[in-house]
């Protein structure tokens, strides 16, 4: 069990940590395999609910049977986890060591190192000012002083007085004054500050045997002969013992004195400005009150409450007590057992009476009082511990002790009820163990029902309420071993609650004990004290330096290591050793000693990919634990490298969570040494060879290249820092692969290249030449727009780059012409200059082969295209590592682009493909600014993922490049940024440490809401569609709304609720309620549109959904919040299609979501159909659409998962079927009379896997089933060509085209026309547009439908009115 048994008791979760569970149907079930909600297991969809799993739902009877239901209404739930929070918006913060959390820590600890005593008694006379009654208490220091001589008795009081204090405070010194003068007072003070330095000074003064101290703040002691009282002003007093001191003033109208100090430190802080004094005053009464005289009290009775606590308190409770008729005082003082050992009846008493006190003081005094006076000074801690107490006693015989500074008064506080039971179940006991020395002591009750107490407020308690009164108990039990672990597992569920539990237990001072028990080696003990590590790091890094100083890094590496504990505790323990080692060289060193590296990587190594054992959290903190410890220290990094961490972490980048890939690309970026120059050697020896060094650094930028087009922007921002550092130290040779790759080239080393085989057209002018270079990267269409300054060029091309071709999974194709920068030449031999001008000849790193380079560069474009606008600014930083500068034209409305002034020379801007047609220029430019180098040529920049047409347009410059000096080149010109803060920070550590912030022991609180909406929104859904089902669709011609809108591309109607999501051709989506006519948000999709959004979908359509909006040119953004008005926020975005066809200029993108199985299809001109799993972020597979011709629609099944059809330009449509081996079910050719492309293709309603619907530009609907290969069942001519748009009802049995020709018609399945739209519903009857884009209502007969000229309207059949 997690937290032990207990634990287990109290929660249904068994495990430490709630896994977030992907599905309703579990929701309720504890979760006991953690593994499970997180990792494939023998399904092809894990946790994913097929048509086929028939689940029952919480309302079968609408529909047929279970399954049914289930497959209308899939379980699935993506893009909801932690990071789809606030991905863009917030850069995270990690445990912090300051703010809040360091207030905790006494601010220094201080010790009082000698204790000065003046007993002025003068035994037998008694002072003039006091008449005593009779009898009279007499006792001091528990001894009568008439039972001797005088002076024997003085001794003795003095002698016992000092043993007293030495109990609390055995190792100061102690100087005693018998009824002294004034000068052996001065002497005892000087010498006592004289001997404690800087530390505290105790002042004790029983003033029983001389006058009351004046009003002026002075008191008595003797002449030499004892023949009168002599006054001794405070502020002498004061500026002998100095500060920091404590006084004790016990005699009659002792608050004169505190009064008169309080006064004298007033007025000499009004005039110095120095610091205030640190002095501390405990006095026995008011300035108008005389000390008790009644016979049951000593006559010392405050330094009795003061010094020996527990004997007062007894005899105190006795007279009160039910049992003092039957109990002999005297055996009070018999009382077996040593006050400091737990086991014996007084060590229990002790123990208990200092956690009532402790416990009465936390609970009423202010946090700072507290921890002045109870954690900073032992002995100051025990004197008011001991001074509540005679609070308690004093006033019952009408004393107010005071204080300096004042306390709220305690005496009745309800803790006292608690320390009076406990002291009279020890006085029952008392006779029997006086008696016979070896009866069993039967322990108290009172820590198991303190615990209990707690664990009621642990059930009930929260934030927003008072705090546990029980906190200092707990704190107090774990120094007991029969309660330890009760205790521990409470305050582990306290901890849990947030930072406030944290801050509040570090307040009462857990750390000492929590990190002693780090010594014990119980194994019970290691799982909970784990989990509380964890929660205090999580609040406090500053931990790391005491955990390092006692050793503790080694408990948990042994944790760590055992594979006793559960996974997602020992990612625990990785996380504490994270923490200690985050910018800790001491740390980082003390873990290395230990071996931490070798242990980590072994337990990632045996976590083979996809087991199912392996939890993702524990991947994911062994990951960032070495990363952390990699990061800037060379000795560390060696030895990862000698131990393979490169191929050991290779596998862990196709791990399906997102947290763990991007985990494991931050520790891959760790072992890239930024700084490294081949000439430094490792602790004078060298013990990793430049050639293994050179090896890792090639197999880490492999590595990294596979994963920069990532589906999850969490590991893309990875990527993005991490080729910063390989950008920072191969700085060089990335600029001038960079600058050749945007140079002006001449004709005839492009023409003799044999890659250029397949030019066409004109040799001598570049104006309209595509050029097919065989090259690829990981980057999107359009490498951005460069600037490229030469020293004097007066001509800079425009080209565009634009790339595909299926993506091999090694990420370099061989065979290439390629020039290596030192020896090997191409075949053709012209290559033969490599580099000259010095880039192969300077220390530094030694190059990687260009091709790698040249990658590089393509994905930090790429990167710097990014729709996710955070990994473009992080790209457009990298960029500019490598001399690549973002130079703004006009503000954008995306902060965070570097901006330079733009220079005249701008004129002759290369724009991308997409933004040079739209935009005119007005876009963020890239100017190149660097030293003139011969470069490589772009020509042969290939073994790339894709080809890129670079397509060159000349353009002339005004001028030559006025030289804007490139901030980031040093003086030399040649080191590149020699400034390492410019590099872009990596998030994923702070960000991780944020879950372990959050409550892990317990759900959170909103699930029945969440379940209550759901199952009303399931029920709606089921009564709508089978009313759709049954209903006799009529005409479908009534329009019920309308708005105008300029060029709608795609509408959407959404499922519960009257509202209309429209894009137009600019990419802003807009929102309106339809029944209200209100337009309720709008926002722009991105920044730079190309040319619209191709398709609208709900993801989690039946929970809180979000708005996915694929553009043309392939890019994904997912919006939740979309209806809020500007409160709209980018959940995930990626770019869906990779590789392009060769020759294609633009993508027309078309995308089709699956919630059944969570997966997303994409394609466009390419040869494949991209299949991303949005609950991983990943790409599953291209599958290979098996045709020469590109995709032009997609639809998926909405039933079942895993199932899709395609239409393409030829004509011919696919059924496809991810979940069997070879994906193809069948191809067909159904638009046989005039073969154009098909432009809509959709499932028909119902379960029938095999019926489609197709519908060809050239105005043919054919109506498809694929059990009969040989033709359609049935066609529809629907229009004479030209139609743009077919919409399949999800569950009604009608469909609806729509033509170029402005017009609308529907149909039923059987092939009857059931309407014409042809009119909008003005009153001039005014012909509608070109249809652009038609939506049904998922569960009501609703159409809408958008035309290309300026409208979106909404039709409903007949009989609905219109509004």
């Amino acid at each position: 069990m997690a937290l032990g048994d207990l634990m287990a008791s109290r929660f249904s979760q068994s495990t430490v940590l709630v896994v977030p569970n992907h599905n309703h149907v579990e929701d309720s079930a504890p979760s006991f395999s953690s593994a499970a909600a997180n990792s494939d297991e023998a399904a092809d969809f894990p946790l994913r609910r097929d048509s086929e799993a028939a689940i029952a739902s919480s309302s079968t009877n609408y529909v047929g049977n279970a399954a049914t239901s289930m497959a209308y209404l899939p379980q699935t739930l993506v893009l909801c986890e932690l990071r789809h929070e606030a991905f863009e918006a917030s850069v995270p913060a990690g445990p912090s060591d300051s703010g809040l959390v360091s207030k905790w820590r006494p601010k220094d600890r201080m010790k009082t190192g000698c204790v000065a005593l003046v007993l002025c008694l003068n035994i037998s006379v008694d002072p003039p000012d006091v008449i005593k009654i009779s009898p009279c208490a007499r006792m001091e220091c528990w001894i009568d002083p008439f039972s001797m001589a005088p002076q024997k008795a003085l001794e003795s009081i003095g002698k016992t007085l000092s043993s007293q204090y030495e109990r609390w405070q055995p190792k100061a010194r102690y100087k005693c004054q018998l009824d002294p003068t004034v000068d052996e007072v001065k002497k005892l003070c000087t010498t006592c500050r004289r001997y404690a330095k800087s530390e505290r000074v105790l002042f004790h003064y029983n003033g029983h045997g001389v006058p009351k101290p004046t009003a002026n703040g002075e008191i008595w002691v003797f002449n030499k002969s004892y023949t009168q009282y002599i006054p001794l002003p405070i502020s002498d007093l004061d500026s002998w013992l100095k500060t920091p001191s404590i006084y004790v003033f016990d005699c009659s109208a002792a608050g004169m004195i505190v009064n008169s100090f309080i006064e004298l430190h007033e007025w000499s802080a009004s005039n110095s400005a120095g610091t205030p004094r640190d002095c501390i005053l405990l006095a026995a009464c008011e300035a108008h009150e005389t000390l008790p005289q009644s016979a049951e009290f000593p006559a010392d009775v405050f330094t009795s409450c003061l010094t020996t606590p527990i004997k007062m308190a007894l005899r105190w409770f006795c007279t009160r007590s039910l049992l003092r008729e039957s109990l002999d005082y005297s055996l009070i003082d018999k009382i077996p057992g040593r006050p400091n050992d737990r086991k014996t009846l007084l060590g229990e008493l002790n123990w208990i009476f200092t956690a009532v006190t402790d416990t009465i003081a936390w609970n009423v005094l202010p946090h700072d009082l507290f921890q002045r006076l109870f954690r900073q000074d032992l002995l100051v801690a025990s004197l008011f511990r001991n001074f509540l107490l005679a609070e308690r006693i004093m006033r019952s015989a009408n004393c107010s002790p005071v204080s300096h500074p004042m306390l709220p008064p305690t005496h009745q506080h309800h803790m006292w009820d608690a320390w009076d039971m406990a002291a009279e179940l020890c006085l029952s006991q008392l006779p029997s163990l006086v008696e016979d020395p070896n009866t069993e002591f039967q322990p108290s009750t009172f820590f198991t029902e303190q615990l209990t107490a707690f664990e009621v407020w642990l059930d009930h308690g929260s934030e927003h309420k008072k705090p546990p009164e029980q906190l200092p108990i707990v704190l107090q039990v774990l120094l007991s071993q029969c309660h330890r672990f009760r205790a521990l597992v409470l305050l582990g569920r306290f901890l849990d609650m947030g930072p406030w539990a944290v801050d509040l237990a570090l307040s009462v001072g857990i750390f000492p004990y929590v990190l002693k028990l780090l010594q014990t080696t119980t194994p019970e003990l290691r799982q909970i004290l784990v989990f509380i590590w964890t929660k205090i790091l999580a609040l406090d890094k500053s931990c790391q330096v005491d955990l390092v100083k006692d050793g503790g890094h080694i408990y948990f590496i042994k944790f760590l290591d055992s594979m006793e504990a559960y996974p997602e505790q020992r990612a625990m323990a990785a996380f504490v050793l994270a923490v200690i080692v985050d910018g800790h060289r001491r740390g980082q060193e003390a873990c290395v000693e230990a071996g931490l590296i070798h242990v980590c990587l072994k337990h990632l190594q045996s976590s083979c990919p996809n087991d199912s054992q392996t939890e993702p959290l524990f991947l994911q903190w062994l990951c960032l634990c070495l990363g952390k410890l990699w990061e800037d220290f060379t000795e560390a990094q060696t030895i990862g490298l000698q131990e393979d961490a490169t191929s050991i972490f290779a596998p862990l980048l196709s791990e399906p969570q997102p947290e763990v890939r991007a985990s494991a690309v931050f520790a891959l970026g760790t072992l890239l040494d930024v700084g490294f120059d081949s000439c430094r050697s490792v602790g004078g020896d060298e013990e990793c060879d430049d050639d293994d060094k050179f090896r890792a650094e090639v197999s880490i930028v492999k590595s990294l290249l596979c994963v920069a087009s990532d589906g999850s922007p969490l590991v893309r921002a990875e990527v993005a820092v991490a080729l910063a550092r390989f950008a920072f130290g191969h700085n060089k040779h990335l600029k001038s692969i960079a600058a050749a790759y945007w140079k002006p080239q001449t004709n005839p080393l492009i023409n003799s290249l044999p890659s250029f085989a397949n030019i066409k057209g004109s040799v001598g002018g570049y104006s309209n030449q595509n050029q097919h270079i065989p090259q690829g990267s990981i980057v999107s269409p359009q490498i951005g727009p460069i600037r490229v300054g030469n020293d004097n060029s007066s001509v800079v091309r425009d080209r565009r780059v634009s790339s595909s071709s299926p993506l091999t999974s090694s990420g370099i194709m061989h065979g290439s012409p390629m020039s290596d920068d030192s020896s090997h030449h191409s075949d053709s031999g012209i290559l033969n200059d490599g580099f000259s001008n010095g880039v192969v000849n300077h220390a530094g790193p030694k190059p990687l082969d260009n091709a790698l380079y040249s990658q590089c560069v393509l994905a930090m474009c790429t990167l710097a295209k990014d729709p996710s606008p955070r990994i473009a600014s992080l790209g457009r930083r990298v960029l500019s590592i490598i001399g690549i500068e973002q130079v703004v034209a006009k503000p954008l409305k995306s902060s965070g682009v570097r901006t330079a002034e733009p220079s005249p020379s701008l004129a002759g801007l290369a724009r991308s493909s997409s933004w040079f047609d739209m935009n005119g220029g007005h876009l963020p430019l890239t100017s190149f600014r660097t030293p003139p180098v011969s470069p490589p040529r772009p020509s042969y920049i290939t073994g790339m993922r894709r080809v890129c047409s670079l397509e060159f347009r000349p353009h002339l410059m005004n001028s030559p490049d006025s030289g804007l000096a490139d901030p980031l080149l040093g003086s030399g010109g040649a080191s590149g940024t020699s400034d390492r803060s410019f590099l872009p920070q990596s998030t994923i550590y702070n960000w991780s440490c944020g879950h372990f912030s959050k409550p892990l022991l317990t759900a959170a609180d909103d699930g029945e809401e969440v379940l209550a909406r759901r199952e009303e929104r399931e029920k709606f859904a089921l009564e709508h569609i089978a009313k759709c089902q049954h209903s006799a669709v009529s005409r479908l011609t009534n329009p019920i709304a309308k708005w105008d809108i300029k060029g709608t591309h795609t509408a959407l109607l959404q499922p519960f609720s009257p509202i209309v999501i429209a894009a137009d051709e600019n990419e802003r989506i807009r929102i309106w309620n339809h029944e209200e006519a209100t337009l309720l948000n709008s926002f722009d999709n991105h920044d730079f549109p190309d040319k619209g959004i191709s398709k609208l979908c709900l993801v989690n359509e039946l929970d809180d959904s979000l708005l996915l909006a694929a553009s043309s040119d392939g890019n994904i953004r997912i919006w939740k919040d979309y209806t809020l008005k500007g409160k709209q926020k980018l959940v995930t975005a990626f770019s869906s299609i990779h590789g392009h066809k060769p020759g294609v200029r633009s993508l027309n993108a078309v995308v089709d979501w699956q919630q059944q199985c969570g997966y997303l299809y994409a394609s466009g001109e390419i040869s494949s159909i991209m299949l991303w799993d949005l609950d991983k972020e990943q790409l599953v597979n291209p599958i290979p659409s098996s045709s020469d011709c590109s995709v032009s629609a997609l639809a998926a099944s909405q039933v079942h998962g895993g199932q899709f059809a395609a239409g393409f330009v030829d004509g011919s449509v696919r059924l496809y079927d991810v979940r069997t081996p070879e994906l193809l079910v069948c191809g067909l050719r159904p638009h046989t009379q005039r073969v154009e492309k098909v432009v809509g293709i959709g499932f028909q309603p119902g379960l029938d896997q095999g019926k489609i619907v197709s519908a060809s530009q050239a105005g043919d609907i054919q109506f498809l089933d694929i059990r009969n290969h040989s033709s359609a069942y049935l066609t529809i001519e629907a229009h004479r060509g030209s139609l743009t748009a077919l919409a399949v009802h999800r569950h009604a049995p009608i469909i609806a085209s729509g033509s170029a020709k402005q017009l609308i018609k529907v149909f039923s399945l059987e092939g009857d026309q059931l309407g014409t739209i042809r009119y909008y519903p003005t009153l001039m009857a005014q012909k509608i547009g070109p249809v652009s884009c038609l939506n049904f209502h998922p569960y009501q007969v609703l159409l809408a439908a958008g035309a290309a000229d300026a409208c979106v309207c909404i039709y409903a059949d007949d009989n609905t009115q219109a509004r």
